[in-house]
């Protein structure tokens, strides 16, 4: 007869749990849930929720939250943003307009008289955000690889945000997100906030890069940092203490 020390025997078996990490593999991730009705079908057993995760940490498993993997995220993402930040920070640059690039058109280039930025930095990131068709939050269960990605799923009604560090953040909702509509986005976030240079990091959406978008941000003394790490650069320099109260430290 077992001997189980004065204690409950285990609901499961060693060959048992053999099996059913055999089974976790073949079909992770696994939401918790998920494990409860498979050991539920496959061994006619039921354990109390509380007592699931010490049991799934018992047979060795980990958990993540999935996060959305974006299949145009270059390889050396890192080492281009140290570059950009470092870029907007460089204190020895030459006169040439922050947003222009080679081959634009020379005219045009001028910031709008009634814009002043000797007043300190704004410093935020332009987001795009959509509401997707899955809770992106909750725990999976894997037997060998707690990383876990999922494609990128968004629905086309989207909300615009100017998440400020240090200034005031603003939230819009244009009809689309052609060149025309950003640049309306981009002077609203003027107009929240006067008197002071706007570093504005966002991604390399096509009427993000575009000259006519680039122009009018420089129009509006607005720098532009591209970058498809952008809330991540925001973070960086936020915890680096080169921005604080509005003003850049270098």
């Amino acid at each position: 007869m077992p001997n189980f020390g004065g204690g409950r025997p285990p609901k499961l078996g060693e060959d048992q749990r053999e099996h059913l990490l055999e089974l976790l593999r073949d079909g992770q991730p696994w939401k918790k849930q998920e494990i409860q009705h498979l050991i539920n079908e496959e061994f006619d057993v039921e354990f109390h929720p509380v007592y699931l995760s010490t049991f799934l940490e018992e047979l060795g498993l980990s958990y993540a939250i999935p996060r959305t993997k974006r299949p145009s995220r270059p390889e050396n993402a890192e080492e281009i943003l140290d570059e950009r930040v470092a870029d907007v920070f460089d204190e020895e640059s030459d006169d040439t307009p922050h947003n222009k690039r080679d081959g634009d058109d020379e005219e045009g280039w001028v910031v709008d008289e009634e814009i002043c930025t000797d007043g300190g930095t704004v410093l935020g990131f332009l987001d795009t955000s959509h509401p997707q068709p899955w809770d992106n939050s909750q725990r999976l269960h894997t037997v060998d690889n707690p990383h876990i990605t999922r494609p990128l799923v968004k629905l086309d009604e989207p909300a615009v945000g100017f998440y400020a560090l240090s200034g005031e953040s603003v939230v819009q909702f244009p009809a689309n997100q052609e060149k025309e509509q950003i640049c309306e986005c981009l002077e609203r976030i003027r107009e929240q906030n006067p008197g002071q240079r706007i570093l504005l990091i966002l991604d390399n959406f096509s009427s993000h890069v575009c000259e006519y978008t680039r122009k009018r941000a420089h129009q509006l003394g607005i720098d532009l940092v591209f970058s498809q790490l952008a809330h991540r650069i925001s973070t960086r320099l936020s915890k680096s203490g080169r921005v604080s109260n509005g003003k850049p430290h270098h």
